[in-house]
């Protein structure tokens, strides 16, 4: 199970004591149910960023929203078509951002997915796995193309895309550098369909 929309502790405590609460009437009614049931916390809002190692204490797991965390990170609706120009995966502070809630749920011993656009992009999945996330949600037509792009990927070569893009200052340049080694990484990927 996955709260979306965390912004701070008292919304994460708040939303675990209703959980313990309702196992606790399960009990109860002698009803089964996974007690070990893991529970997980989005990270779509910079805040919550910010404090990811508070709560990562309290999570099972992490999985950043990416078209949510990038539009409120960037002020950029994505589907505003006057300021859609302005949301950008390959933003200095979207890459900042992830490598953080990544560090924070390592350091916690938790693992930190991605999901949205970002995830299901194999442009975008190689940086992704160098700035050290674990996994991978998108949807069902993405699944093949990423899987490609993955299995022919080299750790070490996404490491630097990573290393690369926490110094970049461009978006586009980060952008250039993740288009060049998905095309070496995976060609027929890329190869024109005419």
């Amino acid at each position: 199970m996955m709260y979306p929309m965390i912004s701070g502790m008292d919304e994460l405590n708040q939303a675990n004591a209703l959980v313990e609460k309702y196992k606790a009437e399960l009990r109860a009614e002698g009803k089964a149910f996974d007690e070990n049931i893991e529970i997980g916390a989005m990270i779509e809002i910079p805040s919550a960023v910010l404090i990811a190692g508070a709560l990562a204490g309290r999570a099972k797991f992490f999985s950043i929203g990416s078209n949510d965390l990038i539009q409120y990170a960037l002020a950029a609706d994505r589907t505003n078509e006057r300021v859609s120009h302005l949301y950008e995966p390959t933003h200095p502070a979207i890459v900042r951002l992830i490598k953080m809630t990544v560090d924070a749920a390592h350091q916690h011993g938790i693992r930190a997915a991605v999901c949205g656009e970002m995830a299901g992009d194999p442009v975008l999945a190689p940086l992704l796995i160098g700035l050290g996330v674990d996994e991978l949600s998108t949807a069902p037509t993405g699944i093949a193309p990423v899987k490609y792009i993955i299995r022919r990927l080299k750790l070490n070569e996404a490491g630097e895309l990573a290393a690369f893009a926490l110094q970049s200052e461009s978006p586009a340049e980060t952008l250039a550098h993740c288009q060049t080694l998905a095309r070496a990484t995976a060609p027929s990927l890329f190869e024109s369909k005419t």
